[in-house]
């Protein structure tokens, strides 16, 4: 980080700037959206962090298990949705 920090100064203070204003409240809240949004993005870094944040900020290890799973879930729809385009382009061939 401190190499990027140091050829980006600007860019990386605008930066934690917006992670700072946007994990300012509702913390425990915020921490585990992120922790869904960093499983679906697959960000190990993030993963870690957001994980360990929202335990510090009160959320029990449940809510991060149940925060995960929202995450599979959403994946796992995608996944379905883009099935039914492979569907429909054989059945378009036919």
């Amino acid at each position: 980080m401190a190499d990027i920090k140091d050829a980006a100064p600007e860019m990386v203070s605008a930066f934690f700037g917006f992670d700072n204003a946007v994990f300012k409240k509702e913390i425990a809240t915020r921490e585990l959206i992120a922790v869904g949004v960093a499983v679906t993005t697959q960000c190990p870094f993030c993963i870690e962090d957001h994980a360990n944040r929202a335990i510090k900020a009160g959320a029990s290890k449940g809510d991060v298990a149940e925060a995960v799973m929202v995450a599979a879930a959403l994946r796992a729809g995608g996944g379905v949705t883009h099935g039914w385009k492979a569907m429909k382009a054989i059945a378009e061939d036919e």
